[in-house]
């Protein structure tokens, strides 16, 4: 059984390596490749630095060991301290931040109901509840008991503090139901991943959520596998990121080999690299992620100590 850890980890050392080419083209990089960790590059960072993908993940977590919970007012707050003061950065300072996000937290500030914070329009379906919503799975991990309907409750909830359209809290729900599959290492990968696809589905279309065709390409996943580079995208839009993440998941054989393979396709770098390295992190453990990636990760003790306080509390 995988830890806490494992998954965290795999997701800020994801985040740290896109952070140097992020918004890069995915032919610029191809000229030099991202083989290992970089510094400075496009937000001038150290070298380990990861970005709001693992601020707000940690922030997450937090506000959950901290209540024994969920309680949304709570990761409001923690993400409101992250935006005004820098709380859960890796170097003091935030250095990227998506709009959404950001127009979420001024809503809260403004004393609108948390649930009620995220943007709804179709246009506000960036990867922001995407990319932090890993540490959920911990805590519903706990709850073996849960209905599908109750897991998809707490993820949709946790989703909409920041985005609330069917399409990112679908994006969500399938993200979190293939990394409670790859938990129970029972099955290889990829029926791991084709079984969260499968419940998914049978979920969102039982519930005749229309916005579940946004995702059509991940039904046929023996094809979706086969697919040319070419034709994955990896920009800020949810259902790319997912896309580029699971793709980059499939056609690799370990942790390494994954995060290179999402980070190298460009644009939205450190969001498809965290999302691709939550799930390689939970398949092939900590143990798998280059040691000199690691011993560079910043606050890398940190966030040790916070994933062990959650693995004492929900697991």
């Amino acid at each position: 059984m995988r830890t806490v850890f494992d998954g965290i980890i795999g997701l800020a050392t994801g985040d740290a390596l896109g952070v140097p080419v992020e918004f890069m083209e995915r032919q610029e990089i191809a000229q030099n490749p991202v083989t290992s960790m970089r510094e400075y590059g496009t937000h001038q960072q150290p070298k380990g630095t990861w970005s709001d993908d693992t601020s707000l993940t940690l922030a997450l977590m937090d506000s959950i060991i901290a209540k024994n919970g969920i309680v949304y007012e709570d990761i409001m707050d923690r993400f409101s301290n992250w935006l005004m003061y820098g709380d859960y950065t890796a170097c003091g300072e935030v250095f990227d931040v998506g709009n959404a996000t950001s127009r979420a937290i001024m809503n809260y500030g403004r004393g609108r109901n948390p649930l009620e914070c995220g943007g709804i329009a179709e246009y506000e379906n960036g990867n922001g509840s995407l990319m932090r919503i890993l540490p959920l799975v911990f805590y519903l991990q706990k709850y073996a008991d849960n209905t599908m309907e109750e897991q998809m409750r707490i993820v949709h909830q946790v989703s909409s503090l920041t985005h609330r359209h069917p399409i990112s809290l679908i994006g969500c729900g399938i993200y979190t139901n293939i990394a409670m599959h790859l938990l129970g290492q029972q099955v290889p990968l990829y029926s791991c991943v084709e079984q969260g696809i499968l419940e998914s589905f049978t979920y969102y279309e039982n519930k005749k959520w229309d916005d579940i065709r946004a995702y059509e390409r991940l039904q046929d996943l023996y094809e979706f596998q086969k697919l040319p580079e070419a034709e994955i995208k990896s920009s800020g839009f949810v259902v790319d990121t997912l896309e580029a993440a699971l793709w980059s998941l499939l056609n690799t054989n370990t942790y390494k080999e994954c995060v290179l393979k999402a980070v190298n396709l460009g644009e939205d770098t450190d969001t498809v690299g965290a999302v691709a390295g939550g799930l390689a992190g939970i398949y092939y453990g900590a143990d798998g992620i280059p040691k000199e990636w690691l011993n560079v990760i910043v606050r890398r003790q940190y966030i040790q100590e916070l994933c062990e306080r959650m693995q004492r509390v929900f697991q």
